[in-house]
């Protein structure tokens, strides 16, 4: 059987408003997926993440990132007549800076704290005191936020503001501060872009972010309330202590055998 040809169809024509308005929607939905676009596109912003274990006392321990020296751990040993101090305190690099308490004392942040332009730096190039003991007449003295009345802290943060080329960028220092003998440098981080925030703990970009700690929503730096230095301190007489009597003493305990 032989099939007779199909009669040719008609082409078929759009109005010219119909067609006026499919091209608009083409060049809207176009625009909206470009804009799609550019929203998914991965954030500059990088953190740089350094893991440590180095223990600060007893000797000095320089902290440098992207080359550059930020500050100086510094631990010592004063031994004097009738006690003994145990210090650790910061030397930041010129034009660097530390988040400091109101009696001008490094804090101790916890994870989550946004560290920036906002936050409280210090403004000198001379030792950021931590924390200290003072040992002497049987008991211990303690000082300094880190010290924590005794306690001493773990996985806190240390507030950096530090110079890279000539620009401004934020970063911290994770420390281990059961106590100034064996403070320990755990971990430090930095943002890349200049003059951006950056949370204590935080490990990863703006497009990835991750806080290290659960606790993140704690960003409170541990106390430094003003306290009348402990009379038995005073009483020591030493050389020594005079380094501590514009410090806060936290508590005073028998001296641990």
């Amino acid at each position: 059987m032989k099939l007779s040809p199909r009669p040719a169809r008609k082409p078929f024509s759009l109005s010219n408003s119909l067609h006026h308005q499919l091209n608009l929607y083409a060049i809207a939905a176009g625009a909206a997926g470009m804009g799609m676009l550019a929203l998914a596109q991965p954030t500059e912003a990088k953190i740089i993440y350094t893991k440590a274990d180095e223990k600060i006392a007893p000797f000095d321990l320089p902290l440098d990132m992207d080359g550059t020296r930020v500050l100086l751990f510094m631990a010592y040993t004063m031994v004097t007549t009738p006690g003994t101090v145990w210090r650790v305190s910061i030397n930041p690099a010129r034009g660097n800076g530390i988040w400091v308490t109101a009696k001008g004392k490094a804090a101790a942040l916890r994870a989550g704290a946004e560290i920036g332009p906002k936050a409280p730096f210090s403004s000198q190039n001379s030792d950021v005191s931590m924390g200290a003991i003072v040992i002497g007449n049987g008991k211990r003295y303690y000082f300094g936020p880190w010290e924590n009345g005794g306690k001493g802290v773990k996985n806190r943060y240390l507030g950096l503001r530090f110079q890279i080329k000539g620009k401004t960028h934020y970063g911290w220092a994770r420390l281990h501060f059961p106590s100034p003998q064996l403070a320990k440098l755990t971990g430090y981080a930095y943002e890349t872009i200049p003059n951006k925030p950056i949370l204590a703990g935080e490990t990863k970009g703006a497009d990835e972010s991750n806080v290290e700690q659960a606790n993140a929503m704690l960003t409170r730096p541990i106390p430094d309330i003003p306290q009348l230095a402990m009379l038995g301190a005073l009483a020591l007489g030493a050389p020594g202590l005079s380094i501590w009597r514009r410090e806060d003493s936290v508590a005073a305990t028998p001296e641990r055998n």
